[in-house]
C-alpha cells in the first residue's frame, strides 16, 4: 500500500466575505481510531466551515443559485424545515444577503443549533405533534402552510433540490480526491437528504471510477427500505424518502444505532482529540465495523460536523445513561472493544430507490 503523501501546506489569500470562507476544510488522516494499522482512514472535517458544518455548502449553492436565478431576492421569505444544521447554513447565507428566513422545526431540535439560528436572526416555527407518526411530516406539512400564507415566500426544499448534491460534488468530495491523488477506494457518508451521497457517488461516476461509496444510515431511518423507528441523532436517517434519492444506487447500507454513534464520538476524542459530531460518530463506527475488508485500502469519511452541539447529549453521561438507557460504566468498555454495529442492518448489494419507495413521500 502506498502512503498518501502529504501536500505543502499553502497560505490562502483572504475570503471576499464570510461565505467565501465555505469549503477547503481539513483531511486528516486517523492513525489511531480504528485497530488496524493497515487501514488507511482520513476524515473530512466539515465543521471547519464557518457556519459549523457540511450544511454550509448546499445552503450557499441553494441561496445563491435562487438569487441569480431570479427565484427570490431580498423582499422574499425563505422557509425550510430543518433538523438543525441547514437552518444554520441557511441562516447564514440569508442574513448575508439580507433575506427574511422561516425555520420550521421539531421538538427534537437542539436548543444550541436554535440559539444559532435566532442569532443569525431568522424567525423559528415549532412543530409540537407528529403527523403520522412522523415529525418531518409534520414539518413539511406546516412548510406548505406558511408558503400559502407569506407572499413572496420561497421553499429551497433541500430534500428535492438538485444544488444540494451538486454542492458537495463540486465541493466536499472534489477536495478529498484532490488531496488524496484520487487514491480513494471506500468513501462513507452519512444518509439523511442523501444530497450529500448523491453528489459523492455522481462525482466518482462520471469519472469512471471505481471508488466505492458507503451509505450510513440510522437503524430507525425509512430510507433504503429500513423499518422505521425512533431516532435520537439528528442528520441521520430519515422518516420520509426524499426525492433526491431517486434512482441512486450506492455500494452498501450501513445502518447504525444511536449507541453506534455515541461510541463512535467518546472513541474519536479519546483517540484523535476530535470533537465529532453525532453523524460522525455513527460513520466512524460503519468504517470500524468493516476494517476486514478494508486492509490495505485507502478510505475516506466525512464527518459533517463538530460535538460542540452535543454536549448536552452525544458527550453528557446522564442524557446516555437516561435516554438510551446504557451505564456509562459499559460504554467505556463499548469504546474499547470491536465495532458492535450489526451486520444484520448493513446490505452489500448495490441499493437502488425504486419509485415504490417514494410512493409516501410528502416533499
Amino acid at each position: 500500500m502506498n502512503e498518501i503523501q502529504q501536500q505543502q501546506s499553502t497560505i490562502s489569500a483572504p475570503s471576499e466575505g464570510v461565505l467565501d470562507a465555505i469549503g477547503s476544510t481539513p483531511l486528516i488522516h486517523l492513525r489511531r481510531y480504528l485497530e488496524s494499522a493497515d487501514v488507511q482512514l482520513y476524515a473530512k472535517l466539515e465543521s471547519c466551515n464557518p457556519g459549523g458544518s457540511a450544511k454550509d455548502r448546499p445552503a450557499r449553492t441553494m441561496i445563491e443559485h435562487a438569487l441569480q436565478t431570479g427565484e427570490i431576492d431580498e423582499n422574499t421569505t425563505v422557509i425550510e424545515a430543518t433538523s438543525g444544521n441547514m437552518g444554520i447554513g441557511l441562516a447564514q447565507a440569508c442574513n448575508y444577503y439580507g433575506i427574511p428566513l422561516i425555520c420550521v422545526v421539531d421538538p427534537h431540535a437542539q436548543p444550541q443549533n436554535i440559539g444559532i439560528m435566532e442569532a443569525y436572526g431568522a424567525i423559528i416555527e415549532r412543530v409540537t405533534q407528529p403527523l403520522y407518526g412522523d415529525y418531518l411530516k409534520a414539518c413539511l406539512t406546516r412548510v406548505q402552510e406558511l408558503l400559502q400564507q407569506i407572499p413572496d415566500s420561497y421553499w429551497p426544499n433541500q430534500y428535492a433540490n438538485l444544488q444540494n448534491p451538486q454542492a458537495y460534488e463540486q465541493g466536499t468530495v472534489q477536495e478529498v480526491d484532490a488531496a488524496l491523488q484520487g487514491e480513494i477506494d471506500y468513501l462513507f457518508v452519512a444518509t439523511s437528504s442523501v444530497g450529500a451521497a448523491r453528489g459523492c457517488q455522481e462525482y466518482f461516476t462520471k469519472r469512471g471510477r471505481q471508488t466505492k461509496v458507503i451509505a450510513v444510515d440510522a437503524a430507525g431511518s425509512l430510507l433504503f427500505g429500513g423499518p422505521g423507528g425512533a431516532r435520537r441523532i439528528p442528520g441521520l436517517g430519515s422518516g420520509n424518502i426524499p426525492p433526491l434519492a431517486a434512482g441512486q444506487d450506492f455500494d452498501r447500507v450501513v445502518r447504525v444505532t444511536d449507541l453506534d454513534c455515541v461510541t463512535g464520538c467518546r472513541r474519536m476524542v479519546k483517540y484523535e482529540s476530535i470533537l465529532a459530531g453525532g453523524s460522525a460518530g455513527g460513520v466512524l463506527e460503519a468504517v470500524r465495523s468493516m476494517i476486514p475488508e478494508l486492509r490495505t485500502k485507502v478510505c475516506a469519511a466525512i464527518l459533517h460536523d463538530s460535538g460542540t452541539r452535543y454536549l448536552d447529549t452525544i458527550y453528557s453521561d446522564n442524557w446516555v445513561e437516561q435516554e438510551l438507557r446504557y451505564p456509562v460504566e459499559e460504554l467505556e468498555m463499548r469504546i474499547e472493544q470491536p465495532s458492535r454495529v450489526n451486520k444484520s442492518f448493513s446490505t452489500q448489494k448495490p441499493v437502488r430507490f425504486s419509485p415504490h419507495f417514494l410512493e409516501h413521500a410528502t416533499v
